[in-house]
């Protein structure tokens, strides 16, 4: 009679653990290659976030440079403040109008780029052209543009049209900071569009046209459902860029006149290091990062479909 401890039997703990150690080592090799990342994400994004967290509950007094621990008071004082209220509403008014044009444009012009015409590439290469320029210097060339004696007003006087305030009336300078983050936003979404689009099988446009569909039936029915997926990236990524706008602004308004360009990271700037409040800054910026998690949720929601 075989023992306890002899026959095959004996061998399965050593042969059952091998497996266990070979398993191992793909995912320690693995670790290795994400550590680099998993640093960088901790360095970089989610430490810097904790941090502004804990400064959100902080209040330095620009008297005696003490700091001190005031709790969700930075947060009640910015319910209180109109004028965080004002940049609230200038945000979204912005962003309302300027996250549509944006996509509509860029949408517009992908479908148009992507067809075979004369000098398609050299006007596909003047829409993009802006996005290899600087946003301070788009910023300095439209500021020119903008000007009473400037390009825009001279074209206008051609026309018989009046001389434009622009930048420097409440009415216009959202509208004109609108039109100039456009023409640099319009031709980057454009690119990832016409991505998506050269994706889509050419035969699906070829059987809806065999079946009689017209084009406005082909891009309902074809390019948009099919376009969905880089449609939702370019309206998720152009929402959270335009919440953090802040360079056009600080170089032609500087938030006015009259707060009708204050959007909420420049008001964010101006207590930071024009007032020196930086609890309060931090405390802003931690609505403003719950304001756009909110605003992409709901896009998400409103894009989700059936795969």
């Amino acid at each position: 009679m075989t023992g306890p401890t002899t026959g095959p039997a004996a061998k399965s703990p050593a042969v059952t653990g091998t497996p266990r150690r070979r398993v191992g080592r793909p995912v320690l090799v693995s670790l290795a290659f994400l550590a680099p990342a998993l640093v960088a994400l901790l360095v970089l994004r989610l430490l810097p976030a904790g941090m502004a967290v804990v400064s959100s509950l902080y209040h330095t007094s620009l008297l005696t440079g003490r700091t001190s621990f005031v709790g969700l008071e930075n947060y009640a004082a910015l319910f209180a403040d109109p004028t965080f209220w004002q940049s609230v509403r200038v945000t979204l008014l912005f962003s309302v109008v300027v996250n549509p044009l944006q996509i509509a444009a860029a949408l517009a012009l992908a479908v148009l780029f992507t067809r075979r015409f004369g000098g398609v590439r050299f006007l596909r290469a003047l829409v993009i052209l802006p996005i290899a320029v600087p946003p301070a210097v788009s910023a300095a060339v439209w500021s020119v543009a903008y000007r009473p004696d400037g390009l825009l007003n001279s074209v206008l006087r051609v026309l018989g049209v009046p001389e434009q305030p622009f930048l420097t009336s409440p009415g216009q300078a959202l509208w004109s900071l609108i039109v100039l983050l456009s023409w640099i936003g319009v031709g980057y979404w454009m690119m990832f569009l016409i991505a998506g689009l050269q994706d889509i099988p050419a035969t699906l446009y070829e059987a809806a046209a065999i079946d009689g569909a017209s084009a406005w039936h082909r891009f309902w029915h074809v390019t948009l459902p099919l376009l969905r997926r880089p449609l939702a990236f370019v309206l998720v990524a152009d929402t959270v860029s335009n919440f953090l706008v802040f360079a056009p602004v600080q170089m032609l308004t500087n938030g006015g006149p009259e707060g009708s360009t204050n959007l909420t990271m420049y008001d964010i700037f101006t207590r930071a290091y024009t007032v020196g409040d930086l609890g309060l800054a931090q405390a802003e910026v931690m609505l403003l990062v719950l304001l756009v998690l909110a605003v992409v949720v709901v896009q998400f929601r409103l894009l989700r479909g059936k795969d």
